[in-house]
Order: C-alpha cells, then structure tokens, then sequence
C-alpha cells in the first residue's frame, strides 16, 4: 500500500472513530469553561475566605467553591471538565450564589445548564425603562406589567394604591393570585373576589400547559394548594382564555370603582402583558384622579 493510500485510510478511520459535536456536547464545555472563568475572576476575600500566602491559583480554588456550594469536589471537577454528568437546578443555584453571578449570569448558567432557574425573578427584563415610562404616563389609569403566573412585574402610581399598597407587598408576594387567597384589603377592595379567583384559575390552568415542566409555576402551584378556597376553585377544571371583562373595585382611599379591564400583549399570546384598568363612567374617572393625586403626595 502506498503512503498517500495509508494516509487516507488512516484519516477515514479517525473520522469514523470521532464522536460528533452534538448541541449537548457545545453546551457542556461552554458551561465548564464559564465556571472556570468565573471561579478565576473571584477573589478569595469576596467570599470571606483567607488569601494565604502560598496561593498560586488565580481566584478561587475548585475545593473552595465545590465547600462553598456545599457539592462534591470529584463531582465538580468533572462539571468543569465538560464531563455528562446531570446537575439539578439546587446545585445550579447554590453555584450561582457561590460564583456571585449577577441576573444575566445567572441566567446564562442555567441556558448552557439547560434548566429552567426556579427562582422568581424580582427584576423581569422585559420591564426595559420606556415600559416603566409608558406605565407612569399612563397615570392616572391605573396599569401593570403582568406574566402568565399573574407575578406583577411594574405598576404606575394609582395601580400601586387601587386593591392594596402595593409597595408594602414583599416581591415575592407580588401575585394576583397569591394576593387573592392571602391578602385581606386585596380580597376586601375585589366586589366579586370570588368570581375573579375562578377567572384566575381557568386563565391560569389554560397558561400552564405550556409549563407544566418549569419549576417556578409547579412552585406558585403548590403554594396557591395550602388555601383550601384555590383548591376548591382548582378542581373545577375550568379553562379560560383572555377577554376584555368588567371589573369593579371598592377601593379604601376613593371609594367604587367601574372599570374596564384590557390586556396588552407585549410577546406572544400568555406572554408578559401590560394590564390597564379604564374608568367605565364619569364617576370612576374622578376617584381615580383623586387616588392617582393621594398616590403622588405620598
């Protein structure tokens, strides 16, 4: 055989023999080299921990953030060595908090991860400076930014004073669902609460089936099911879609309200939406000034 012939052979058989470079593959060195990269960039003193004088590592050691993060020192050594190996969504975040990864890192994290972040963000990116703007110019109708999980993610002034003060709700409360089963000046200020909480529900259960994987709706699940009322309204099985509808309030500052409720999507359908709430009469218009001119005077 001559050398050109053994030469090919040889170059067939190695690309036979190499394993293809599936998107799982790309994700997990991505992943590894991001640890790495983060875990060099950290210094010891930012986690509390000594400098020492025989440290040669820059950043962190691998011992140092597999102890802060409370994993194995194997298992995490192969993390960084791209080895397939699986990573729940606690370790994940425990990484996140040792690394002290910002929100975009880590959302990263858990993209290359291919996991779904569990935690409710308290920030939402699609709450971009101009939707705050649009919101506050919009005063004094009162208006929100709202997911699928019903999470409220920005108000202007007069929605923050219409069912409760809402800047006294921690950000993790801030749910219309929650609010509707835990809230009592929330509850009090809805005229037909009960009505609304199986509107909710049916919208609610309608959205999920696009996440019945994701961690952060089987979480707001299993909280709404310690209030025996969502239970009950949860075992209709009821399924609605969105529609404009009636509402009216009987708020504790101004008194009725009638408004008019309208969803304004800013994605695809059961994406976040911006949720404004018209006056339906003269009336109504006149005690939303007067809540809207209380709110500004705080």
């Amino acid at each position: 055989m001559t050398t050109m012939a053994q030469e090919t052979v040889t170059a067939t058989g190695a690309a036979r023999t190499a394993a293809p470079q599936t998107a799982s593959t790309v994700r997990r060195h991505e992943l590894a080299a991001f640890l790495r990269h983060r875990r060099e960039h950290i210094a010891p003193e930012q986690v509390g921990l000594p400098r020492g004088t025989r440290r040669r590592t820059p950043g962190l050691r691998r011992e140092e953030v597999a102890q802060l993060a409370a994993v194995g020192v194997t298992w995490y050594t192969w993390l960084e060595q791209a080895r397939d190996i699986q990573v729940s969504v606690q370790v994940l975040d425990a990484l996140a908090r040792t690394l002290l990864l910002d929100r975009s890192e880590r959302s990263h994290l858990f993209q290359l991860a291919d996991a779904i972040d569990p935690q409710p963000a308290a920030d939402c990116p699609v709450v971009t400076p101009a939707l705050q703007s649009m919101l506050d110019q919009l005063d004094p109708i009162p208006a929100c930014l709202q997911n699928a999980r019903y999470d409220i993610l920005a108000y202007n002034r007069t929605y923050g004073m219409l069912l409760c003060d809402m800047d006294a709700v921690p950000p993790e409360d801030r749910n219309c669902m929650i609010l509707s089963y835990t809230h009592e000046e929330w509850r009090s200020s809805i005229v037909h609460l009960e009505k609304s909480q199986r509107l909710m529900a049916a919208r609610f259960r309608g959205s999920m089936a696009d996440h019945l994987a994701d961690p952060t709706w089987k979480t707001l699940l299993k909280r709404l099911h310690t209030s025996p009322e969502f239970c009950e309204v949860w075992d209709r099985h009821e399924v609605l879609g969105a529609s404009p509808r009636r509402k009216e309030f009987r708020n504790s500052h101004v008194g009725r309200l009638t408004v008019d409720h309208t969803d304004l999507w800013l994605g695809p359908s059961r994406g976040p939406r911006m949720v404004t709430y018209a006056p339906a009469d003269e009336e109504s218009r006149a005690r939303l000034e007067r809540l809207h001119a209380i709110a500004q005077a705080r």
